[in-house]
C-alpha cells in the first residue's frame, strides 16, 4: 500500500497537530520549557487575550501536557501555575527541532535568541533522526518508509 492509498483517519501527525498545532499553543510549550509558569507572565510574554490563553491553556492541561499546581503571593488568593508534565517534555525534542529549522531558514541576522548547548560540554545542542541501532544520523535517502500495523485503506 502506498502513501496516497492509505486513510490519514488515524494518523499520528494529524491527532498531534489537533492537540498542539495552533501557533499560540506551540509558543505557551515554548515559554513552558524556559521555565515560565504563571498565567499573567505567559499572558505579557506571548502577548495573547486572556480569553485565547486561558482556553489553550485548559486544553494543554486536558491533554495531559500542562499541569496546574497550587501557588500562592502573601495577601493574595490561591492561584495555579502550569507545569510540563513529562507527556509536555516530550514536546521539547520538536521545539528544539523548529528551532532548528527556523535558525537555519528564518533567521535575525543578529544571531539566534536563545543558544541552546550541552551543559557538560559545551557544545551546541541539534535534533537529528538516527537510527536506534547505530545511533548515527540519517538523512531521508536513507530511510525505508512502509506502512505500520494501523495503516487503513482509504475507503
Amino acid at each position: 500500500m502506498k502513501w496516497l492509498e492509505m486513510s490519514t483517519e488515524n494518523c499520528s501527525v494529524q491527532r498531534t497537530l489537533d492537540v498542539v498545532g495552533e501557533k499560540w499553543t506551540l509558543l505557551i510549550l515554548r515559554d513552558a520549557v524556559n521555565g515560565v509558569r504563571r498565567f499573567d507572565d505567559f499572558r505579557r510574554h506571548v502577548g495573547l487575550s486572556e480569553a485565547v490563553l486561558s482556553d489553550r491553556l485548559r486544553k494543554l492541561v486536558a491533554a495531559g501536557i500542562l499541569k496546574t499546581v497550587p501557588y500562592q503571593d502573601p495577601g493574595s488568593r490561591t492561584r495555579n501555575e502550569y507545569r510540563l508534565t513529562d507527556k509536555g517534555w516530550d514536546l521539547w525534542p520538536v521545539l528544539v527541532a523548529l528551532r532548528q529549522w527556523g535558525e537555519k531558514h528564518t533567521a535575525d541576522p543578529k544571531g539566534p535568541v536563545l543558544d541552546i548547548r550541552h551543559s557538560a560540554c559545551g557544545a551546541p545542542v541539534s535534533v537529528v533522526v538516527e537510527c536506534s541501532g547505530d545511533h548515527a544520523a540519517l538523512t531521508p535517502a536513507e530511510v525505508t518508509v512502509r506502512p505500520g500495523p494501523a495503516a487503513r485503506p482509504r475507503t
